[in-house]
């Protein structure tokens, strides 16, 4: 399989308004984060995705099954079978117990009664609820809730998995389990993930590439390092000396001084064209030292927040 998902400038409206607008991805499998803030199509992505729902413009190729706005016709199903989808929100059965709840979710997706039954316990042990497994689900803590909804999303042991803000509510030793949880299905187990959310840190957690959506248009994606390049015109620098003398020597060259400390340290954006050996040319007349420079990386956080800047 060369690519998970192959989209050509799909788009999705639900009467006036345009929920996604040209999105065109091409992703191979892995562990894929899809990156935005509440309203800005994931959602809707992941039901396109699962054939739930269909385009109204576009086309597109989802583990090789075809969605368009004629809908995916037969192959739905079959496309559904492929994908394990954890939601957002509970979605769970009153009265049920733990272990119906998932042994009915692998009977919706093909598996005979015994088999699902089977799958269900053995899932639920992985997960550590294997003494919560005839508890019923009103009776489960948000943790385990969210831990069951990943049962039913393996039960059935598909090869991809579509999670939707799968930390959502979850206190933070809980969260690091999660994410954990997910690391290991993706790294070890092989599972291709897409993981909606708009929390950086999980992306950061989990994910090999990323996909950043806002407003219904995809505004970046590629690998977790590609996004986070080095940005050319930024580096920090270790000056040892008379610092305040350094500062305004930088400044008469005019380079940015984003932020320095009493230490030292410097953050700063050069103009085009600036030589890295500039900045040790400036020490001596300063009765300074330049002990270090280096570039400045770019977080996920302040790409992310470039972006929506930008948007």
């Amino acid at each position: 399989m060369d690519f998970l998902i192959d989209l050509d400038r799909i788009g999705r409206t639900f009467g006036t308004h345009v929920a996604l607008r040209d999105v065109t991805l091409r992703l191979r499998p892995g562990r894929i984060g899809l990156l935005g803030p509440n309203g800005a199509g994931k959602s809707t992505l992941l039901k396109l995705l699962m054939g739930l729902i269909s385009p109204t413009s576009g086309s597109g190729r989802v583990l090789e099954h075809v969605i368009s706005p004629n809908g995916a016709g037969e192959g739905d199903y079959e496309l559904r079978r492929l994908i394990g989808f954890m939601p957002e929100a509970d979605a769970l059965v009153p009265g049920l117990r733990g272990v119906d709840y998932v042994s009915l979710a692998g009977e919706l997706y093909g598996l005979p009664r015994k088999q699902a039954i089977r799958r269900a316990h053995e899932v639920l042990t992985y997960l550590g609820l294997e003494e919560a497994r005839y508890r019923r689900l009103e009776e489960y803590s948000t943790g385990m809730k969210q831990r069951l909804k990943l049962a039913q999303t393996l039960v059935h042991d598909p090869p991809v998995l579509l999670l939707d803000e799968p930390t959502s509510g979850l206190d933070p030793a809980s969260r690091d389990a999660m994410l954990r949880l997910l690391l290991e299905l993706g790294r070890d187990f092989g599972k291709s993930l897409i993981v909606s959310t708009h929390l950086l840190a999980d992306v950061e957690a989990v994910c090999e590439q990323v996909v950043i959506l806002m407003n219904g248009e995809v505004r970046g994606q590629g690998s977790v390092d590609e996004l986070c390049k080095r940005r050319h015109d930024r580096f920090i620098l270790k000056i040892q000396g008379e610092i305040e003398a350094y500062k305004l020597a930088l400044e008469a060259k005019a380079v940015r001084v984003l932020s320095y400390n009493a230490k030292g340290d410097f953050r700063v954006s050069v103009a085009e064209g600036w030589k890295i050996s500039e900045f040790f040319g400036l020490a001596p007349n300063t009765g300074s030292v330049v002990r270090a420079v280096l570039p400045d990386d770019e977080t996920l956080e302040e790409m992310f927040l470039r972006t929506a800047n930008n948007a």
